[in-house]
């Protein structure tokens, strides 16, 4: 199966935006939403939600009060604060590190599971739709990617689907990581700034450690037309994929709103037919990639 994540560097390139359009054009694929510390595509796709899960994914610290002494220890070796005088933990603050758990002498603290946020399984107009929310100030989001993505794989399995399209997380940490391991390709959005240059040769980096073959196309490219050359003579020099520039449209944002993509909101502008022709490329890279023939590079 494959499992094609599209990443970029930073936020506000139209990652999610190019992902949807992906899920747009692909046949037979299943969709999974790995930025699940802040989701967004389900604006877009507009998923009917059929079944919600809690995620479990952290330990938060309760003093049982009956029992505690007012010893104070554990106000001495929180290092977060998340401990108030009347021996009540701030959720918030608490880091689930287990020290209070581990040095209370009379075994006082709990260490439960705490609920860390939701994931779904939907249905949406171009497939079944995986899909999560981290709570409010929740950590080990890589672990709920983790999730998302093995149940979007379940689900393609079960409908014999032969492709996830992954809406992965902006940046280059845990959750990008996550999203990336084991993958069969990625689509790394650049956007024609130094910044935006900087975090996409970062993301490059982070796909070559991990063995995931990585293409790049650049959105907005028109706004800067000479870094934007740049960024295709780079990627060429590595022997990578450069699957060509998007230019700066309006008719995305409009689009946006109407929570409809690119190609259904206007079809024939130049917007459309550039990622239409990228999303061709994308196919055939990946159609030699699984025949076993080496891809050429542009």
């Amino acid at each position: 199966m494959k499992e094609l994540v599209v990443l970029s560097g930073k936020g506000g390139t139209g990652k999610t935006s190019l992902t949807a359009a992906f899920a747009n054009l692909a046949k037979k694929s299943a969709i999974c939403d790995a930025d699940v510390d802040a989701a967004d595509l389900h604006l877009l796709l507009n998923p009917q939600i059929k079944t919600t899960t809690t995620f479990q994914g952290g330990y938060e610290a309760r003093i049982d009060l009956n029992r505690c002494t007012s010893c104070g220890l554990c106000l001495d070796l929180c290092h977060f604060q998340a401990i108030s005088q009347e021996f009540v933990v701030d959720g918030l603050n608490c880091e689930g590190c287990g020290v209070c758990v581990d040095m209370c002498p009379i075994q006082a603290i709990e260490f439960p599971l705490k609920n860390s946020g939701k994931w779904f399984s939907s249905e949406t107009r171009f497939g079944p739709m995986v899909h999560a929310s981290l709570g409010i100030a929740q950590e080990n989001s890589g672990k709920l990617v983790t999730l998302v993505r093995q149940e979007a794989r379940k689900v393609a399995q079960e409908r014999d689907l032969e492709q996830i399209i992954i809406d992965g997380p902006p940046g280059v940490g845990c959750s990008v990581i996550a999203s990336l391991t084991g993958a069969s390709a990625v689509v790394i959005v650049a956007e024609p700034s130094l910044s935006g240059v900087h975090d996409m040769k970062r993301v490059l980096q982070l796909t070559s450690k991990l063995g995931v073959p990585a293409m790049v196309c650049v959105n907005k490219y028109d706004l800067n037309p000479e870094l934007s050359a740049g960024i295709s003579q780079e990627i060429k020099k590595q022997h990578l994929v450069f699957l060509g520039n998007i230019p700066y449209d309006p008719d995305l944002t409009k689009a946006m709103i109407k929570s409809q993509t690119i190609i259904e909101y206007a079809p024939d502008s130049p917007t459309s037919k550039a990622v239409i022709k990228i999303w061709e490329s994308i196919e055939r890279f990946q159609g030699m990639q699984f025949s076993g023939i080496t891809p050429v590079r542009n």
